[in-house]
């Protein structure tokens, strides 16, 4: 399976290069050539852990820059942290099915202005949402280790109008996703209160970094312990820890919601958390640079 953004994984070179298809009804191999197969998918392995290595260290490079701009002027600091709470707001709702634009979710939350033919819903999950980042916002200046009872405040919040049945509380339902590979049951109701509780041991024992708060989402989603708003939770306590550590805020957009949704399920089904973690470290890196456009001093 191919993360969006590259051009062919590895079986699609074999075969590509083969010019051969898999040959099933005849019991064959599906690639006349195995050790090319394997010495590709080596070079494939490779060449993903040079582009990691290299993201990383940009990203290192580019935090100490930020870490050397501190103190950041107040006024410029709060209309950047102002935008991106809405385009994240934006962002994770979107790619959950919100329909509000950037422009319509920032007239809902700045105005409380009501989008002509647009779901209630939509609205309620926008001011949820952006309540949810603010708060977020504060909780992040307190350096105490995280509980569970502040992830599922975090949950409380983003639900709090939207869906206030379930607001906060674990789930009681059967969860489960459609994959390609097929159905995918999260844990039972049952299961949820002991892995929530090792889950934030791991929280408080793990320093902040990225790669926490990008593990910390994955795991989240994987325990998936709440009815509905599992992913925007999630992404809220990324950002919770990314901001604790010094790093801004990252917005997964609706265009990298096929990459996002694969890494997600391929990480699930034990095949690997790269294509996510790659795709993570991609969007760190681009709000870096988006913060450095927007505090460089006028021309």
């Amino acid at each position: 399976m191919l993360a969006r953004g590259c051009d062919f994984a590895p079986d699609t070179i074999v075969a590509f290069y083969c010019g051969s298809a898999p040959n099933v009804s005849e019991g064959k191999a599906a690639f006349p050539s195995l050790t090319l197969g394997a010495e590709i998918r080596g070079w494939w392995d490779e060449s993903q852990s040079m582009k990691m290595k290299d993201l990383r260290q940009a990203i290192a490079a580019k935090k100490d820059r930020l870490d050397r701009m501190r103190p950041l002027p107040l006024e410029a600091l709060s209309r950047l942290e102002h935008y991106y709470d809405i385009e994240i707001t934006y962002s994770s709702n979107a790619i959950e099915g919100n329909t509000l634009s950037p422009v319509e979710t920032t007239l809902v939350i700045e105005q409380g202005i009501t989008i002509t033919g647009k779901p209630l819903k939509d609205h309620l999950e926008a001011l949820d949402h952006y309540d949810a980042i603010r708060y977020v916002r504060e909780l992040a200046r307190e350096q105490t280790p995280l509980t569970e009872s502040e992830v599922r405040n975090l949950h409380r919040l983003v639900m709090h109008r939207s869906r206030a049945d379930i607001a906060g509380r674990y789930a009681d339902l059967a969860r489960y996703v459609r994959t390609e590979t097929g159905r995918y049951e999260f844990p039972s109701p049952a299961e949820i209160p002991a892995l929530m509780g090792d889950f934030c041991e791991w929280l408080r024992a793990v320093p902040d970094r990225p790669e926490k708060a990008f593990e910390a989402h994955r795991r989240l989603v994987t325990i998936h312990p709440f009815n509905d708003g599992n992913g925007r939770t999630a992404r809220l306590l990324m950002n919770l820890i990314l901001i604790r550590c010094g790093y801004p805020p990252v917005a997964i957009r609706p265009e990298d919601r096929p990459t996002y949704i694969r890494g997600l399920q391929q990480a699930q089904a034990g095949v690997g958390a790269e294509s996510l973690e790659l795709l993570l470290f991609q969007r760190l890196d681009a709000t870096l640079d988006e913060y450095f456009r927007a505090l460089a001093p006028p021309l």
